[in-house]
């Protein structure tokens, strides 16, 4: 599937074309310099030479929603780095699917039946997320937390994930000053926002930033795109964040009114499903995250399902509506 292609108009005479998943994160970090100083800062290395590291990024991983932000080889080690504003519990999946694609990449036509062993380099997926869901500094996702059957599987993958808001991560981002002016952009808009319309707090921002010199290089080279992208960025938060909200209440409203003649069981099955449902159909979310915003799981959704189709099961169905 490709990317939806967005013409935002920064002014008059300079239209930006942005493909609709590309992220301010990623274009500040395209930037070999500034993503091997972020590498050192995470690693405690000192590279300096920017040839030491090769970007491998996929451009069009068509197996997923959205291609990958930022992946290079460097030294033994292959990073997956990914900047999440919205907190998304299948990141492992994701690096999963992803990193298989990179090493066929850097296999290209190696012989895996040869009887010599074959070296990769390490695979290391960090997730930097300035969502306003989630506190602390950071956390990790593990693949073994989505298999249907708990227990041992014969394979695991570990997430990183670091919060990037303003004021997490001291210590990272005084290694880090491209991250941590990042950080203060991001809060600036933030800040703003409680007073401004969006645009004119993306624009404020902007100009407050190269004024203190924070990222000011970067803004002003690539002002309008930032603009832009930031406009669209926010403009995505707010749906998710406002709208989401609203598709839930909706759903369960509706939901219990046309429950109420089949009793309380049902009744709540049935607010649950047109809950879930509706968040799909009106937000074009999968089942997974539309559980997740309405304050459900996805074994919640299907034993409603059931109830609906068999009849009234008490022992089986979870009924608190979504927070």
């Amino acid at each position: 599937m490709n990317d939806t292609v967005i013409r935002l108009l920064v002014n008059e005479e300079e239209p930006v074309y942005r493909t609709h998943k590309d992220r301010v994160f990623t274009l500040l970090f395209r930037d070999r310099e500034k993503l091997l100083e972020l590498y050192n800062a995470l690693n405690d290395t000192a590279y300096s030479r920017v040839d030491d590291l090769t970007v491998n990024t996929l451009e069009n991983a068509i197996f997923i929603k959205m291609k990958n932000d930022v992946s290079f080889v460097i030294n033994s080690d292959m990073c997956l780095y990914e900047h999440q504003s919205t907190w998304c519990p299948n990141m492992p999946l994701r690096g999963l699917l992803y990193f298989a694609d990179l090493y066929k990449k850097h296999l290209k036509n190696t012989d895996l039946a040869t009887r010599r062993k074959i070296l990769i380099p390490t695979p290391h997926f960090i997730v930097f997320y300035n969502g306003t869901d989630r506190k602390g500094d950071q956390y990790e996702q593990r693949l073994s937390s989505s298999f249907e059957e708990k227990g041992e599987g014969c394979m695991e993958l570990t997430v990183r994930v670091i919060n990037i808001n303003y004021g997490y991560n001291k210590q990272l981002m005084s290694k880090c000053k491209a991250l941590a002016d990042y950080a203060f952009f991001v809060a600036e808009i933030r800040k703003r926002l409680k007073d401004s319309p969006l645009e004119e707090a993306v624009r404020e921002s902007v100009d407050e930033c190269i004024r203190r010199d924070i990222l000011r290089d970067f803004l002003l080279q690539q002002k309008a795109e930032v603009i832009a992208m930031s406009i669209y960025e926010y403009n995505e938060e707010y749906v998710r964040q406002t709208l989401l909200e609203d598709g839930r209440e909706e759903g369960w409203s509706a939901g219990i009114a046309a429950g109420k003649a089949k009793g309380k069981i049902e009744g709540r099955a049935e607010a649950l499903v047109n809950s879930v449902e509706s968040v799909i159909k009106n937000f074009h979310v999968d089942l997974h995250e539309a559980c997740e915003g309405t304050g459900v799981t996805v074994e919640d959704y299907y034993k409603s399902k059931e109830t609906l189709a068999l009849g009234s099961k008490p022992d089986e169905i979870p009924m608190s509506p979504p927070a």
